[in-house]
C-alpha cells in the first residue's frame, strides 16, 4: 500500500483544497494516524502563519507541530532555485517527509499553489517532489475560462508531464466546470488516460468560489464598525457600488451582495439596512464605507438601535479603487469558515468514489527506490548506529576533503593514516579548515599498535613462509596497517585505493580478513544512481573470468547485497543474447549459471541470458522474453566478466552522468572497500557511508 498521496496541479485557484478536506476526511476514517505535509507554502502571514496549513490542522485537530507541516517558503525555494541549490530543497524535503513518515500511517502531501512569479519552476519542483518521494499523484485542474479541449490537453498533458518523470498518476480530478460539461469532459478523459487512472468531473460550487467578509476586510484593510461575528461566514456573491437615487438602487440589490459606498450616504445606508431587514428583498452579505467617512452620532445611535447583524466596514480608499481591489481577491477557505468547509467535503465526497481511490491507494504498488530516496536513507542508516572507518591515504587531498564532510554530516568516526605534521602541512596548502581533533591519526611505524600488528601478521602467515622481518615491512605499509586495524577490531571498516591499486588494497583482506562462511569468492558490486532508479552492477571490479559456478555465487552475494541496502532484487545475468535463442561457449556459461542460482536459492527473482536492453526496457524484454517477472524491470545486472562490468559502469557513469557508488566488496569478514584512483571526493564520502552500513552487520 502507498503510504502517502501526493495532489498537485499546475495552476493557481484550481480548487485544490476541495480535494485536500475530502481526502482527510475519507483517510481519517480508514487509517489510525494520518499526517499532513505541504513542502511549499506561499510567503508566511505576519504573523507567521499560513492559513492553508491552520485549516487542516485545525479542522481535523491534527497532533502535528505547523513547522513540521512544510519544509520552505516560496521565496526560500526561487532564491534557492536562483542560486542553483534546488537539489538541497529537494534533499531538505526528503528529510522532513520521512520523519514524518516515521510517526504516521498515511501522509497527505500537498503541492504547491502557483501564484505569482516562479510558476516554471514550481512545475518542475513538483513533479521532482513527488518522483523523489516514490508517491503517486492526484491532479486537479480548473476548468475557468477554458474551452473544453484545451482544458481536456491541458489536463492530459500534465498526467503525461508526471508519467514521463515516473511519477505513477492516480487520478485526475476535472473541477469547476458548469454542470451541463461533467459527462462530456470524464468521457473525453477516460478515452485518453490508462484505465486504471481514476477519472473525476466536479462542477463549479458558487459558495466555494465567493470571497467572505473576512478575506474582505483582509485585502482593503478595512475596520468592523457593527456586526463583527459575521464576518467569518457571510461570502459575498456579488459587488455593487451604492451611487444612484435609493428607489432605483434597490433594484439592484441580490443575494449575498456587498455594498460600497462613499461614507456619507446615509440615505442608501440606512435603506440598504432596511432592503436586508424586510422579507421582501435579498440578504446582503455586508456593506463597506468608503473615504474614511463615518456615519454621524446620530446615524450611528439609529444603526446601534437596530440590532442589525449585517456587517458595516469602512475603509480610507475611495469606492472605486476599492472595487477594483475586492474584484482581484482569490477566495481562500478558513478554519473558522464551516459553511465552506462542509461544502467542499460534500462535494467531494458526492463527485468522486471513496471506495475506488481507497482501493487504488491501497493497490498501489512504488517501482522501486528513487536514486535521491537512496541516498537519503544510506545517509541516515550511517548515522544511525555510526561506526568507525579507517582511510589509510591520509595525505590525499581527496580523501581530507571526503573526511572533512564525513565529520561534517556525523557519518563516521574516522582515522587517518600518515605522518601528522605532513597532514597538517597538506591541509594549510588547501585551505581546508579542518578540526583535526576530531579524527584520529596514526603514522603506523610510530603507533602503539605497530609491534602488535607486526605479531600478529607473523602469526597469520607464518605457515607461507613469512618472517618477522617481512611482517615489520608489511606494517609499514598503510593499507597492510589499515587492514589489521580492521581485523583487530580496532576500526569497523577500511576505504582505500584512492592511491593504490585494487589489488595493493584487496591483497590484505584476502590474506587474513578473509571470507565469510559459506562463500568462496569476493566480488563486487556497483550502486549505479541514474536519473530515475537505482541499478547495481556487478562484478565490475575483482574477477576478471568467472567461471558459471562462481558467476552464480556473484549474482547471488549481488543479491542479497542490494536486499540489504532496500532493493527488492530482480536479477538479470547478462550475455549477447536473450533467452534460448543463443548458443557459444559464453552465453552457454551464463546459461548454466542462471540455473545454478535457481537450484540453489529459489527465493531470488532471475533471469538469463538476457540482453541489457531486454533487462533494462520493458517493451524490448516482453518482446525477446514474453511473461518474464525479470525482463524489461532488473535491478541487478550481472555482467558475464570483468572486461564488459567493468567499461559499461564506466560508459553509463560517463554517458549518463550518473553517480557510481563504490565498488563495494563481498563476501569479506570484515568491510574493506576500494577506490578508483579516478575517484572524487563525492565517490570517497559514498563508500565510506556504505562501509559504515556494512560494518553495521546488515
Amino acid at each position: 500500500m502507498s503510504k502517502a498521496v501526493y495532489i498537485s496541479t499546475m495552476e493557481n485557484q484550481s480548487g485544490k483544497s476541495i480535494i485536500t478536506l475530502g481526502l482527510m476526511t475519507l483517510l481519517l476514517g480508514k487509517v489510525a494516524r494520518v499526517g499532513y505535509f505541504k513542502p511549499i507554502i506561499s510567503d508566511l502571514s505576519e504573523d507567521g502563519s499560513s492559513n492553508h496549513i491552520d485549516l487542516v490542522r485545525t479542522h481535523f485537530k491534527l497532533d502535528l507541530p505547523f513547522k513540521e507541516c512544510y519544509a520552505f517558503t516560496k521565496s526560500q525555494v526561487l532564491e534557492k532555485s536562483h542560486e542553483g541549490k534546488i537539489d538541497g530543497v529537494i534533499d531538505t524535503i526528503i528529510d522532513r517527509y520521512k520523519s514524518l513518515e516515521s510517526k504516521y500511517d498515511f501522509i497527505l502531501v500537498e503541492g504547491t499553489d502557483f501564484s505569482g512569479e516562479g510558476v516554471a519552476t514550481e512545475l518542475e519542483i513538483n513533479t521532482e517532489i513527488a518522483k523523489n518521494l516514490g508517491i503517486p499523484t492526484i491532479i486537479v485542474e480548473s476548468g475557468v475560462g477554458k474551452s473544453l479541449e484545451d482544458f481536456a490537453n491541458n489536463l492530459l498533458a500534465t498526467a503525461d508531464l508526471f508519467r514521463s518523470k515516473d511519477v505513477e498518476v492516480l487520478a485526475v480530478i476535472a473541477n469547476k466546470l458548469q454542470p451541463q460539461n461533467l459527462e462530456w469532459v470524464k468521457v473525453e478523459l477516460n478515452s485518453r488516460l490508462p484505465k486504471k487512472v481514476l477519472v473525476y468531473t466536479i462542477p463549479l460550487i458558487d459558495v466555494l468560489t465567493y470571497p467572505t467578509i473576512k478575506e474582505v476586510i483582509h485585502a482593503i484593510n478595512a475596520k468592523v464598525l457593527i456586526g463583527e461575528d459575521a464576518c467569518n461566514n457571510n461570502s459575498v456573491a456579488n459587488i455593487i457600488i451604492g451611487a444612484m437615487q435609493l428607489r432605483n438602487f434597490l433594484n439592484f440589490i441580490t443575494e449575498k451582495t456587498l455594498i460600497i459606498m462613499p461614507g456619507d450616504r446615509a440615505d442608501l445606508l440606512l435603506g440598504s439596512i432596511q432592503a436586508h431587514l424586510s422579507k421582501n428583498y435579498p440578504s446582503l452579505s455586508g456593506i463597506i464605507l468608503s473615504g474614511n467617512l463615518l456615519p454621524e452620532d446620530s446615524i450611528q445611535k439609529l444603526l446601534d438601535g437596530l440590532g442589525c447583524t449585517v456587517p458595516i466596514l469602512t475603509v480610507g480608499s475611495n469606492t472605486f479603487d476599492t472595487a477594483t481591489i475586492l474584484n482581484q481577491i482569490k477566495p481562500q477557505i478558513y478554519g473558522d469558515n464551516k459553511e465552506k468547509i462542509e461544502a467542499a467535503i460534500s462535494t467531494f465526497e458526492k463527485y468522486t468514489d471513496a471506495e475506488d481511490l481507497s482501493t487504488a491507494l491501497i493497490t498501489f504498488e512504488t517501482k522501486g527506490i528513487t536514486p535521491r530516496m537512496f541516498q537519503y536513507n544510506l545517509l541516515k542508516k550511517a548515522q544511525s548506529h555510526k561506526k568507525h572507518i579507517v582511510l589509510p591515504e591520509g595525505c590525499d587531498e581527496r580523501i581530507l576533503t571526503a573526511a572533512a564532510k564525513i565529520i561534517q554530516h556525523n557519518v563516521a568516526d574516522i582515522t587517518l593514516l600518515g605522518d601528522r605534521e605532513k597532514v597538517q602541512r597538506k591541509l594549510n596548502e588547501m585551505g581546508l579548515k579542518f578540526d583535526l581533533n576530531k579524527v584520529q591519526i596514526i603514522d603506523p611505524v610510530n603507533s602503539e599498535y605497530y609491534q602488535d600488528y607486526v605479531s600478529t601478521y607473523f602469526e597469520l602467515r607464518k605457515h607461507k613462509g613469512i618472517n618477522m622481518a617481512i611482517a615489520e615491512d608489511k606494517m609499514i605499509d598503510v593499507s597492510f596497517f589499515g587492514t589489521m586495524m580492521v581485523y583487530k577490531g580496532h576500526a569497523d571498516g577500511m576505504v582505500s585505493g584512492a592511491v593504490h591499486t585494487t589489488q595493493h588494497t584487496i591483497i590484505p583482506a584476502l590474506q587474513f580478513v578473509k571470507t565469510q562462511p559459506g562463500i568462496s569468492l569476493v566480488s563486487s558490486i556497483f550502486f549505479m544512481l541514474l536519473d530515475d532508479r537505482v541499478s547495481v552492477m556487478g562484478d565490475c571490479a575483482i574477477n576478471p573470468n568467472p567461471t558459471a559456478e562462481e558467476l552464480a555465487e556473484i549474482a547471488i552475494s549481488s543479491a542479497d547485497s542490494s536486499k540489504a541496502f532496500g532493493i527488492e532484487p530482480k536479477v538479470a545475468m547478462l550475455s549477447y543474447s536473450s533467452g534460448t535463442s543463443g548458443v557459444g561457449e559464453d552465453v552457454d556459461r551464463v546459461r548454466e549459471a542462471t540455473e545454478i542460482v535457481k537450484a540453489k536459492r529459489p527465493d531470488i527473482l532471475i533471469e538469463g541470458p538476457i540482453q541489457y536492453d531486454a533487462a533494462v526496457d520493458m517493451k524490448v524484454g516482453q518482446q525477446k522474453i514474453p511473461g518474464s517477472k525479470v525482463a524489461g524491470q532488473a535491478n541487478v545486472l550481472i555482467f558475464p566478466d570483468l572486461n564488459t562490468g567493468n567499461n559499461t559502469y564506466k560508459a553509463v557513469q560517463r554517458e549518463t552522468g550518473a553517480i557510481a557508488i563504490g565498488p563495494m566488496l563481498q563476501g569479506l569478514n570484515k568491510p574493506v572497500n576500494d577506490l578508483s584512483r579516478g575517484c572524487t571526493v563525492e565517490d570517497i564520502y559514498n563508500t565510506v557511508i556504505i562501509t559504515a552500513i556494512q560494518a553495521q552487520g546488515i
